[in-house]
């Protein structure tokens, strides 16, 4: 019965405001959802009122996620800047990326853990201040309100990021959920650059993010929120979002590749003089160039593990991985610098 709503669907989506309508709120169910079909004009307007409603502060926290190589979407959940998104939008730990708001603003953010079996991600803005961010149906899966059939409407930047355009908004019904991995699909259509936006109920508050988009309706699935506040096992102590929140990459699924131990790059070359290891060349776009290494410098230590031959940090190097942080000590005009930085990919 859930078909024939597309149709419906594509006139609310012009469908003009009249009149004292029925609104729901993040507190109660709306009547609408346990409706077949809305089959009044009430119906439709009580929808396309809700979804007025949300829209303007959810699309402010709702951005576009890129690596300047491909785009991705993601949605801020806190006030300083915490954003879920899917694992196969950020790919890996510790990786840059920029955030663009929904006014063009471009802001510097770093991934954090991710979930590669259920696809799920967090990513940090780096850069401070106090963001928008929308409310997360925290709910155990034996607790979720979303039922099959409820109304759900999803924001994204398919394409990537578009100023004159902004995010896209699209109403849809949850036609299916499943349990493993925990996802809702809808039949709304989900494109390229969909993928790690949110996708709210009615009310507005963020049930699931987008995972899986392909050509048809039936490949394009949205991890449960729930799903980021579970554990793996029944023996771990910590839900997946606490262990992302430390930066652990999770799973062996399809959606991001685990880091490879010798993987990690630095971006300087050294040479052994009189029992020190000094800076002779710094690759200025790698992280010790950004970080501030600086030619002359004189290598001290690698996580607090002293450096004295260029076979001391060919040693070290072979169990780092692209994205792990190393803190670099350096000897400058007599005085110790100390450097924290997230390793490149060689």
């Amino acid at each position: 019965m859930l078909r024939p709503i597309l149709a419906i669907t594509k006139f609310l989506c012009v469908l003009v405001s009249a009149g004292s309508v029925l609104v729901a709120n993040a507190q109660e169910r709306p009547y609408f959802n346990d409706k077949n079909v809305p089959d009044t004009m009430e119906d439709l307007l009580a929808i396309q009122a809700s979804l007025h409603k949300n829209l303007e502060r959810v699309r402010r926290s709702t951005v576009s996620i890129t690596d300047g190589k491909g785009f991705g979407s993601g949605v801020i959940i806190s006030k300083d800047g915490l954003v879920m998104t899917a694992a196969h939008v950020t790919g890996a730990v510790n990786k840059e990326f920029t955030v663009i708001m929904e006014d063009g603003k471009k802001l510097k953010a770093r991934s954090l853990g991710l979930d590669s079996a259920s696809d799920s991600a967090l990513l940090q803005i780096t850069e401070k201040g106090v963001y928008d961010f929308v409310e997360v149906d925290r709910n155990k899966k034996d607790k979720i309100t979303t039922r099959l059939g409820d109304w759900a409407f999803s924001v994204a930047h398919p394409g990537g990021y578009d100023k004159v355009r902004g995010s896209v908004v699209r109403i849809a019904r949850v036609v299916r959920m499943a349990e493993s991995p925990p996802t809702f699909q809808t039949d709304g259509t989900l494109i390229g650059g969909d993928s790690g936006g949110p996708l709210f109920n009615i009310n507005g508050v963020l049930i699931g993010i987008h995972s899986r988009v392909g050509a048809v309706l039936d490949q394009n699935n949205s991890v449960a929120t729930y799903d980021f506040f579970s554990k793996r096992s029944e023996e771990d102590k910590e839900t997946k979002f606490e262990r992302m929140l430390k930066g652990e990459f999770m799973g062996t699924g399809p959606f991001a590749k685990p880091p490879v131990a010798g993987k990690g790059f630095m971006g300087f070359a050294v040479n052994e003089e009189s029992g020190t290891l000094k800076v002779s060349d710094v690759d200025e776009t790698s992280p010790a160039g950004a970080a501030g290494v600086k030619v002359g410098d004189v290598l001290v230590s690698l996580d607090g593990k002293a450096m004295k031959l260029k076979a001391d940090i060919t040693a070290f190097m072979k169990t780092k991985t692209t994205g792990g942080k190393v803190v670099i000590i350096v000897l400058r005009d007599g005085k110790e610098v100390k450097y924290p930085i997230f390793l490149a990919e060689r």
